[in-house]
């Protein structure tokens, strides 16, 4: 298949990764209720694991909320029994010689012996506290009431973290358990769609939705959901603890939010076209360096170094300087918030200062107040985060629900025909197909193959070659006429029974990362170690897997880049000798292997074609001499058919294919 025929075959979808696709910062989607509606339903099956976390994470949050004003009451415990011990030393020491006092004796005893001189130099409020202290004896710091609140308070925070990590075990699996089915979904929607969707989406399209787009989802369920509901209850239990403590107080910190939300939209909306801007370069310059590693080679050839270094360096100063200003300026956003809420702590500090000098608040209420007003701005800055997040979620989601919704392959048939012995005659009847609907490739094509027949297909790039066997494969459908196979229409078949008549050997390899014996027998698990040595000693390959330290156990990594091209083209030949299909459709089999290989391989494939109905899409006219059957295609009609010889004889269209390839310069 030439390089043209691809692009033709398989339109824009030809490149695996052609496309940046990738979740952009701030990227929104076009229907953000209808999306996360959809998503909230895909949670329904987990409702009552998400209950759960919700009750959880309330628990633990407010659990948490109550840990400040706890401390503030063993503040102000510690504040109240110093101040009993100071009027117990300013009143009951100065008492006249000769009082005693009798045990049981309280503060309201006291103050009826007082003098009135005396207690009027005690504040009222700290009168009213006294009342009920025993001063039979001198009061002190009442450690054992201290102490057993703060083992209160440690098992707050201990039952606070238990509850934490509960639900964050509880999340993660969900999360988990919703991007390993939303892959699942994606990758089987993947093999039920027809050819046709990929023709107008890139691989990297495509992929991006079971890697980017899913990840995206997971991560926001697994962080998302529970920040976004412990931050809504911090926020609303801190309001409740700072009004309970006073209103004063926190009507000058809810004073302070407008300010803070004023720089926070700032900052985030500068940042955020920066940080698009960081993306899209951090694609270029990945793209770009992919791009010249691959070719390194041919950059090197063509002394490309310094035109590649000096590109380089252009998209690289491109992501400096994105890159530095949008970290620098989202790196502001704490500074600046720190600022406004050191203003805040400072006017709470005096106005509370001012407070409890007139007996209206206690220091440990302050102490309280000034810790709740330092996690009051935390949950704000959250929510405002994941409100953002919540965008580009959405946006995920919604292309992972568009690609789920896309119109599949569909059998129709009823009752489907099943050949239990297939001869392998094939018919074109009037075949007429294209791409788009105005756009005809294969015009008004007719041709009988006759059972074991060789038929070659050749013609220039784009005349129609490789459509016609995507239509004898079904990987797409003919628009009028039909294809039969032993006289029954293929569309009276299902899709995977036509596919199992074929092997298919093109001329792009395909091998995966896996042993050479598990490559060889992909399609055909079944087969036994000795079925798969006698496949590669057919196809001429076993002398050079013996060669390798591990032999047929050997593992071709990911691109496969350990062995030649010729290697890996005689490793996809043994897999279709192996499979022994009763039809071929070779896609110029021998093109990547040197002429000595090529003769071997040919007598193999000889030996494999034999008795099979055989298409030959043939580039190297040399290859189809002994064809049965030649049809010269040209722009979707067959102009010539007929055996080598007298296609030649003809001085026709054939003939100039011919001879062009043969003609000395």
């Amino acid at each position: 298949m030439s390089s043209k025929e691809k692009v033709d075959t398989t339109r824009r979808g030809a490149g695996f990764g052609g496309g940046r696709s990738m979740m952009r910062a701030g990227e929104k989607p076009k229907d953000f209720k209808k999306t996360m509606k959809k998503l909230i339903e895909y949670l329904s099956p987990y409702k009552k694991s998400v209950i759960v976390v919700i009750v959880f994470a309330i628990v633990s949050t407010v659990f948490t909320i109550l840990g400040p004003r706890i401390l503030g009451n063993i503040t102000n415990q510690i504040a109240d029994d110093y101040v009993n011990i100071v009027v117990y030393e300013q009143i009951v020491d100065n008492l006249p010689q000769g009082i005693t006092l009798p045990s049981g004796t309280t503060g309201e005893d006291i103050l009826k012996m007082v003098p009135s001189e005396m207690i009027s130099k005690v504040p009222q409020d700290r009168l009213d506290k006294i009342k009920n202290v025993d001063f039979s004896k001198k009061p002190h710091i009442q450690f054992d009431i201290i102490g057993k609140t703060i083992l209160l308070l440690i098992g707050l925070y201990l039952v606070s973290t238990l509850f934490s990590y509960l639900q964050g075990w509880i999340v993660s699996g969900m999360a988990q358990k919703i991007s390993y089915d939303l892959r699942k979904k994606i990758l089987n929607k993947i093999h039920r769609l027809p050819l046709k969707y990929f023709d107008n989406q890139t691989h990297g399209e495509v992929l991006s939705r079971i890697t980017n787009d899913v990840d995206t989802v997971g991560q926001t369920l697994n962080q998302g959901i529970t920040q976004m509901i412990t931050s809504v209850t911090m926020i609303l239990g801190i309001l409740i603890m700072m009004l309970s403590i006073n209103w004063l107080l926190t009507l000058v910190a809810v004073i302070v939010l407008p300010v803070s939300f004023v720089f926070i939209s700032f900052i985030v909306k500068k940042s955020q076209n920066l940080f698009k801007r960081q993306q899209d370069t951090l694609a270029d310059i990945n793209g770009y360096v992919e791009e010249i590693y691959a070719g390194h080679n041919i950059v090197k050839a063509f002394n490309g170094e310094k035109r590649a270094l000096k590109k380089f360096n252009s998209i690289n100063k491109d992501l400096y300087d994105s890159a530095w200003k949008s970290q620098f300026i989202s790196g502001l956003l704490l500074p600046i918030m720190d600022i406004v809420g050191n203003v805040a702590y400072v006017a709470i500090a005096v106005l509370g200062g001012w407070l409890a000098i007139n007996n209206r608040l206690m220091i440990g209420d302050i102490q309280a107040f000034i810790q709740y007003m330092r996690q009051f701005t935390q949950p704000i800055t959250q929510v405002a985060n994941i409100t953002n997040v919540l965008q580009s979620t959405a946006a995920a989601a919604e292309r992972i629900f568009e690609f789920l919704e896309e119109q599949e392959e569909v059998e129709n048939i009823e009752n489907p025909i099943v050949l239990e012995t297939v001869k392998g005659d094939v018919e074109f009847d009037h075949v007429k197909f294209g791409y788009e609907p105005d756009q005809v490739v294969i015009k008004d094509f007719s041709v009988n193959v006759k059972a074991g027949q060789q038929i070659a297909i050749v013609g220039p790039t784009g005349a129609g070659k490789t459509t016609l066997v995507n239509l004898l494969m079904r990987f797409y459908e003919v628009d009028s006429g039909s294809i039969k196979i032993d006289g029954i229409d293929i569309q009276k078949m299902k899709r995977e029974d036509v596919r199992k008549m074929f092997g298919m050997v093109l001329q792009d390899t395909w091998l995966f990362n896996g042993t050479i014996k598990e490559n060889i027998a992909y399609g055909n698990p079944d087969k036994s170690e000795s079925e798969i040595i006698q496949a590669a000693k057919n196809a001429h390959v076993d002398y050079f897997i013996h060669s390798l330290p591990e032999g047929y156990d050997t593992v071709i990594n990911e691109e496969a880049d350990n062995i030649s091209q010729g290697e890996k083209q005689l490793i996809t030949i043994a897999r279709a000798m192996l499979n022994n299909p009763p039809m071929l459709i070779l896609d110029e089999a021998t093109s990547s292997v040197d002429t000595r290989t090529e003769i071997l391989i040919q007598k193999a494939m000889e030996k494999l074609m034999n008795g099979r109905t055989t298409f030959v899409i043939a580039h190297r006219l040399s290859t189809i001499k002994r064809a049965d059957l030649i049809l010269v295609i040209d722009n979707g009609d067959i102009v010539e058919k007929g055996k080598h010889d007298e296609l030649l004889k003809k001085n026709g269209f054939y003939a100039s294919l011919y001879n062009s390839q043969f003609k000395e310069f």
